[in-house]
């Protein structure tokens, strides 16, 4: 019998890259969102706003999936929000389902700032400890990672589900519109630098470019995702997961430079925060005169790049890197080339004509 998937924001990184394995693998996929954004070819589309439990039972009612998937969060004006609302649209969930859920598998992708703490408090809680291990404790600080956390666990004692929850670090892959999206505003940042002469400077800390540092690709934690659906090692447990490739900034940028034909530039040591540059320099503008020229297909600059997320990430004044040892000995043995993670996502967006194929385009 064809197993069924319900994924709680199918149109992110993570959801879209998720939603392609699955089916490729033969399970139906249904997507539940506020339908905003396109869901990918074959998926079923339930629209609801996921802060209303009312309409979550409603788009629900019919369901009865073998697995569920949550891989969204609603970014909200402080961390106390982010806890009331990111909690709630788990719990309306799982609620809405209820004993429906007793022979499935609940799944929840959060991420390293469980090790980290919130952006609020980024780093700053406690000493951060690398690799990052799935038994480090909680960090004092209000975290809506952990909201999330606490409702699927509570779900589980109400309905009896399987569960498993996913940190990966910087998620690497595809999407329009998306919150956290490091891979595509490097891509756009590069265009721009291409099209006005500049040279690609790496934008973050001196820490950042000189240490140990991973990303995930999104197909890796797509695979992982699925694989814990029904290994019996991965049944209620924490996994990190990452490429399994550690590497360096410092080694990494002059190769994403020569992939765009760009000059990398001298990197002076401090860091120079994109979202301050790309305001000064309009890259507005620049990107709409950009995607008309070579006839793109998003002319606002806005929905590709994250810069402030992007500043986040590589702005750490510590490494941040993630160990993988428990899930290999549970079973999952997956491994993804970090280079060839970003290549294959600057050859998608090439593809898609979101950003110019500089070698093959004249204007």
């Amino acid at each position: 019998m064809q197993k069924k998937a319900l994924i709680i924001g199918c149109s992110g990184i993570t959801g879209s890259a998720l939603a392609l394995e699955l089916l490729q693998q033969g399970w139906e996929v249904t997507g539940l969102s506020r339908g905003h954004s396109p869901l990918p070819e074959d998926v079923k589309g339930l629209i609801a706003d996921l802060t209303s439990a009312e309409q979550v039972s409603a788009a629900l009612s019919e369901q009865r999936p073998d697995a569920v998937f949550f891989t969204v969060w609603s970014r909200q004006n402080n961390e106390k929000e982010n806890i009331r609302v990111n909690g709630a649209i788990v719990r309306h969930v799982i609620d809405a389902l209820g004993d429906r859920l007793s022979a499935s598998h609940v799944a929840l992708v959060t991420g390293l700032k469980h090790y980290l703490g919130p952006f609020e408090a980024y780093g700053a809680a406690e000493t951060v400890v690398t690799p990052f291990r799935e038994e480090q404790p909680r960090q004092p600080v209000d975290n809506f990672y952990y909201a999330q956390e606490d409702e699927i666990f509570a779900g589980a004692k109400r309905y009896g589900y399987r569960w498993s929850v996913h940190r990966p670090h910087t998620v690497i892959g595809a999407a329009q519109g998306n919150a956290m999206n490091m891979g595509q505003t490097l891509a756009v940042y590069a265009a721009l630098c291409r099209e006005q002469g500049w040279p690609f400077v790496f934008p973050g800390s001196l820490e950042q470019w000189q240490g140990v540092s991973d990303v995930t690709d999104a197909g890796i934690l797509a695979r992982q995702l699925i694989w814990a659906t029904d290994a019996e090692k991965a049944q209620n447990e924490v996994f990190n997961i990452v490429n399994g490739e550690h590497f360096r900034w410092k080694w990494l940028w002059p190769r994403l430079a020569n992939y765009f034909g760009v000059e990398p530039g001298e990197f002076s040591g401090s860091a120079t925060p994109l979202d301050t540059q790309m305001q000064q320099a309009n890259a507005q503008q620049l990107w709409a005169a950009l995607a008309e020229g070579y006839q793109l297909e998003i002319t606002d600059v806005d929905k590709l790049a994250s810069w402030w997320h992007t500043d986040a990430d590589l702005g750490r004044s510590f490494e941040a890197f993630t160990d993988m040892t428990k899930s290999r000995l549970a079973g999952f043995t997956d491994y993804q080339s970090t280079e060839q993670s970003f290549y294959k996502l600057f050859d998608h967006l090439i593809d898609k004509k979101i950003i110019p194929d500089f070698k093959n385009t004249s204007v």
